[in-house]
This record gives structure tokens, C-alpha cells and sequence, in this order.
């Protein structure tokens, strides 16, 4: 295997290294199977039943997907292809109204917390992990090849410095952006970042966003003051980038609000850590004058909802109402004595495309006594214009459909 030389990572944020310097063997090992049928499936549809939705909606059991994060549908829209926090990622082959077979995806490479999948328009798949990011080429017609390697576009331990490494917010989420670039949101590790850290981790984009070509040259910052972002996509009407931030923890059940932000440009600053969310100071930080310019959220969701996954509507099938507009996953919320969340929201547009309003959309995954039925993670959209939504706690990807009452 090719060595890309060790550059400090202070260096290597200011040099652009070569294009896939270096690449590693996928298919050494047989891809396994997913069961798909069985009790546990038979047990989630059951669920499914009490799931509220929109007069016209339906939803149901695409594929069993264990501990299923984040989704990346192929350009074809032939594989679907669903990240974990864990050490695996699963291509899920498409079929009419269920996933034909659920299999691992390059079962040989040491994946950690391969959370982030997402495509460019050329095919290429890329996967943000913990501390690195690869590249598959032509990954939807090739999944199963034994041809198929995985190119290196950041090396394990450049994407954050490893004195900085953590496993708390450390799931990664990626996209290719209309200007060719790859965004990637990095969480900094703390509830409230350390006054001692804060230099440091705008410089580096810990707490922010990165920008960088596809090959992971010409890397920089694009956004800073972000505590967590778990889910980001570009408005197709204008190429705007939109992403939600999980917001400070410990401050009470109606405080701080969760956020859906905007970004129209490089260098803005997103408030974190002098705001905990929305308008709300941070305890830590309630002495200290924010930076000026500071961007407050598009949209504000309820505290601890823990708002993840998002998506542009793109398709057709659903009424006028949703497209154009965003769905979003709140994955539920632990630091609150009443939960909250656990569903799929939307949150349509203004004309002048800034935020609106936010409702919920699916929900009924919580239970009354506190706990869940199932933790949404993420949406995505299929070619028909139904809507994927991915579930870590039941393992599952579920489809919604609507068909005019």
C-alpha cells in the first residue's frame, strides 16, 4: 500500500497534499448478509401502526439496517448506502416497496464510526468516519466488486488532531457541494467548550464546518461557533448551505433550543460557545463578549430534541406543500425530565428562501413512560419521491409514501 508522507497537522491543514495519495483494499472479505424477515421485523411493522402522520401518508418497513445512522442514496438510486457509529456500513440494494437485500460494504477495511456516508454527482462515494475520510469510486455499480478500493482523501487522525480525538460528538456527516467541494461538520468534543480550546478549535474547524476539494486539497474553514451538527444539505433553488446543531446540555428542560441554520457564505460564526442555542448564553461563557456578527439559527426546535438528520425535498410524490421544503430527524432527547422528539419534522420555506416555521411531520416513537420505540437518525430521498428515514434504535430504515386521500 502507498504511504502518504506524515505532515504535522497544522501544516497539512495549509498544504494540499497529493489527490489520493494513498488507498486501501475493500473486498478481501465477503460481504454478509442481513436477514430480512423474522420476528423483529414483524415486531417493527407492528409499530409502525401507531406512527402518526399527514392525511395521505403511509409508512412502512424498507429494511432491516442494525444500529442505522446516516444515508447516502446513489445517484442511480439503485443502492442506498446507511452508516453506523459501530465499525460497519451497509449498501442496501433497492427494490419496489422493500429493500431486495441488506449486505455490509467493504467488510474488510477498518471502518470507526463510518457515520457519514454521502454522494458526489460523478458517483463517488464518500465516507466521513471519526478521524478520516475515503472515497469509493463508482460505489453504487460496483458495490459488490472485487475490484472496488477505497482511495484515502484525509488520513486517520488529520481530520482532528488526535490529542483532540473523542468518541462524544464524533459522528461525522458530509456533503459535495454544486461548487465541487466536500463539506464535512466536525463537533468538538464537549458540552461547553473550554475557554483554553476555543483559538485553537476555530482555527481548526472543530465546532464548525470544513470545505475541501474532493482529493482533500485545499482544505479551510467554512463555518465556526457550531456546538454539534449531525445533518446538513444544500438547497437545490439556490446552493445554500443548511445544517442543524445539537445545542448544550444541562441547562434545563425548555432551554436552549435546538437549531436549524443557514450558511450563504464562508467565514460566519454560529454563536457556540457564548450561545447554547438560539438566543440562550452559556453559563460558562455569560461574562465574555461574543464575537461580532454572530448568526442566530434560520429555525428553532424544542430543547433536547436532539435534532439530527436533514433533507432538501426534491421529489414529486408528495403534495405541493413539502416540496422545496426540509425533513428533519430529531433523534429524542436524554437531558430532560419529559422526552421530546423521537420523530421526523418539516419545516417549509419563505419565499425568499429563510426559514419558516417547523412541524412535525412523523411521529409517535416515544412512549408514555419515558422511553422509545424507536430514535429517528436521518432522511433521505428515493428517485420516486418517497421519503427513507433511518431508525439506530430499531435498526431499521423506514419508507414513507403518500397517496391522495
Amino acid at each position: 500500500m502507498l504511504v502518504r508522507s506524515a505532515l504535522p497537522f497544522a501544516i497539512a491543514l495549509a498544504v494540499a497534499l497529493p489527490a489520493y495519495a494513498a488507498s486501501l483494499p475493500a473486498n478481501n472479505t465477503a460481504p454478509q448478509s442481513v436477514p430480512q424477515g423474522g420476528g423483529n421485523a414483524q415486531q417493527i411493522e407492528k409499530m409502525l401502526q401507531r406512527i402518526k402522520l399527514p392525511p395521505g401518508f403511509s409508512i412502512s418497513l424498507y429494511a432491516l439496517v442494525p444500529a442505522a445512522r446516516h444515508i447516502a442514496v446513489g445517484p442511480q438510486g439503485k443502492v442506498i448506502f446507511v452508516g453506523t457509529t459501530g465499525t460497519k456500513i451497509y449498501a442496501i440494494t433497492a427494490g419496489d416497496n422493500r429493500a431486495a437485500k441488506v449486505d455490509t460494504f467493504a467488510p474488510s477495511i477498518g471502518f470507526v464510526m463510518p457515520n457519514g456516508p454521502c454522494f458526489a454527482p460523478d458517483g463517488s462515494l464518500f465516507v466521513a468516519e471519526q478521524n478520516r475520510i475515503l472515497r469509493f469510486a463508482n460505489a453504487e455499480a460496483e458495490v459488490a466488486s472485487k475490484s472496488l478500493h477505497a482511495e484515502i482523501v484525509v488520513e486517520q487522525g488529520e481530520l482532528v488532531p488526535r490529542s483532540e480525538q473523542s468518541r462524544g460528538h464524533s459522528a461525522r456527516v458530509c456533503r459535495v457541494g454544486p461548487d465541487g467541494k466536500l463539506y464535512v461538520a466536525l463537533g468538538q468534543p464537549y458540552n461547553v467548550t473550554p475557554p483554553n480550546k476555543v483559538t485553537l478549535y476555530q482555527k481548526l474547524g472543530i465546532g464548525g464546518i470544513l470545505r475541501m476539494n474532493v482529493d482533500g486539497s485545499g482544505r479551510g474553514v467554512f463555518a465556526t461557533g457550531i456546538r454539534n451538527s449531525v445533518g446538513m444539505d444544500l438547497n437545490p433553488n439556490d446552493n445554500v448551505l443548511w445544517f442543524t446543531d445539537n445545542q448544550v446540555d444541562m441547562m434545563g428542560d425548555d432551554i436552549p433550543p435546538g437549531e436549524i441554520n443557514r450558511a450563504p457564505r464562508a467565514g460566519l460564526n454560529f454563536g457556540f460557545p457564548w450561545y447554547g442555542g438560539g438566543h440562550t448564553r452559556t453559563r460558562e461563557f455569560a461574562r465574555e463578549k461574543p464575537p461580532e456578527g454572530i448568526v442566530f439559527p434560520e429555525i428553532e426546535e424544542v430543547a433536547h430534541a436532539a435534532d439530527l438528520g436533514m433533507t432538501f425535498y426534491r421529489g414529486q410524490m408528495f403534495p405541493e406543500k413539502y416540496r422545496g421544503g426540509i425533513f428533519s430527524a430529531q433523534h429524542g432527547s436524554w437531558n430532560r425530565s419529559v422526552p421530546v422528539g423521537a420523530r421526523v419534522m418539516f419545516s417549509p420555506l419563505k419565499p425568499d428562501g429563510t426559514g419558516d416555521r417547523s412541524e412535525p411531520f412523523a411521529e409517535g416513537w416515544n412512549i408514555p413512560n419515558g422511553g422509545y420505540l424507536g430514535r429517528p437518525v436521518d432522511v433521505g430521498g428515493l428517485p420516486d419521491g418517497s421519503l427513507l428515514v433511518s431508525d439506530d434504535d430499531a435498526g431499521a430504515v423506514y419508507r414513507i409514501t403518500y397517496k391522495r386521500p
